[in-house]
């Protein structure tokens, strides 16, 4: 069969039939990316749309303190009502201030921020939703396990296309959204990101905020073929997670969003529940790295639910290379 006919309830079905487990983490899978093209044609209308972008009539902060626009109230709506199907323990978003308990005697919870980087929504840059699957135990809290328990992880892109990125521990597919007949199909699988890379991304407006090692690093890319890496690199920043990861997927690279010296940025800025666990799930699972500069980030659980960690990932020895440069072994080196 050409993969290209391939639909993601298909795809997903032998997953799912394997165990219990299995079927209720693909529930959550399929109910969010239901939910997704809906939030995909509501993107795709922009001004013509009567959920428009910021609303300086309404405008408003999320619980974690970050402007809420009115498409990420919809977008968590859409979400939210999707998974009612699900049999959950417990969900959590990043517009909710507290997780949402379901069905104690669920396998698994799921967290998600429904409308990742909506404040680029008005410059039309590409936005999206990622998501969490984890197991759930009747003994412990939920939303306690480590990133390295996730079941499944996976986001959304809403750019040019419309591509659902996507694991379940075994690898990543692609999956891209056939506008015509609202279906998932896969375009792409067994993703591999390359160990070595000559492109960054990091928001460098910061810079006389970061710590050394992620000071030091950003010299040595900037001095190019001239300085100790003895290569031109490129950078890029598009301020938006989802963007950002997608390009190290298909074509290698690393990005960093480093903790830096401002009172609000020292424990990092990304969420670890439904930003920076998925995304380094998929980043390892892809044959990539994920680091906070000195922690594997699934080796993290969560003290709090909106608890903000740094995240640096992509080409795993360009991240290791940043992460001895945290530890200091490889200061001053030329």
């Amino acid at each position: 069969m050409d993969m290209n006919n391939i639909a993601l309830a298909t795809w997903i079905g032998s997953y799912a039939n394997t165990s219990s487990l299995n079927r209720a983490v693909a529930d959550a899978v399929c109910a969010i990316a239901s939910a997704s093209i809906d939030i995909s044609e509501l993107i795709g209308r922009g001004a013509l749309s009567s959920s428009g972008g910021i609303s300086n009539s309404r405008k408003s902060l999320n619980t974690d303190g970050d402007e809420q626009q009115v498409l990420d109230i919809q977008a968590d709506c859409r979400i939210r009502l999707a998974l009612n199907s699900v049999a959950c323990a417990a969900i959590i978003s990043e517009e909710m201030e507290e997780a949402e308990l379901r069905d104690s005697s669920a396998l698994i919870t799921v967290a998600y921020d429904p409308l990742d980087g909506s404040s680029n929504i008005e410059t039309n840059v590409s936005v999206g939703t990622i998501f969490s699957v984890f197991p759930h135990s009747a003994k412990g809290a939920v939303f306690d396990c480590q990133g390295s328990e996730q079941l499944a992880a996976g986001f959304v892109l809403y750019g040019p296309q419309t591509t659902l990125v996507l694991t379940f521990g075994s690898g990543v597919e692609v999956f891209t959204l056939d506008r015509s007949n609202r279906t998932y199909l896969l375009t792409r699988s067994g993703i591999s990101i390359p160990a070595d890379c000559a492109e960054f991304a990091i928001n460098a407006s910061n810079r006389r905020h970061w710590e050394p090692a992620v000071r030091t690093y950003i010299d040595e890319c900037l001095f190019g073929s001239e300085g100790p890496r003895g290569k031109d690199f490129n950078m890029r920043w598009i301020a938006s997670l989802v963007a950002e990861a997608y390009r190290v997927l298909m074509r290698g690279g690393v990005f960093l969003y480093p903790r830096d010296m401002r009172s609000k940025y020292r424990e990092g800025r990304l969420r670890l529940l439904y930003e920076a666990h998925p995304i380094s799930m998929i980043m390892e699972q892809a044959g990539g790295a994920a680091s906070t500069g000195r922690t594997r980030v699934l080796d993290l659980s969560a003290t709090s639910l909106h608890q903000r960690v740094p995240l640096i990932m992509g080409s795993a020895n360009e991240v290791s290379r940043i992460v001895l440069l945290h530890e200091g072994t490889m200061l001053g080196a030329q």
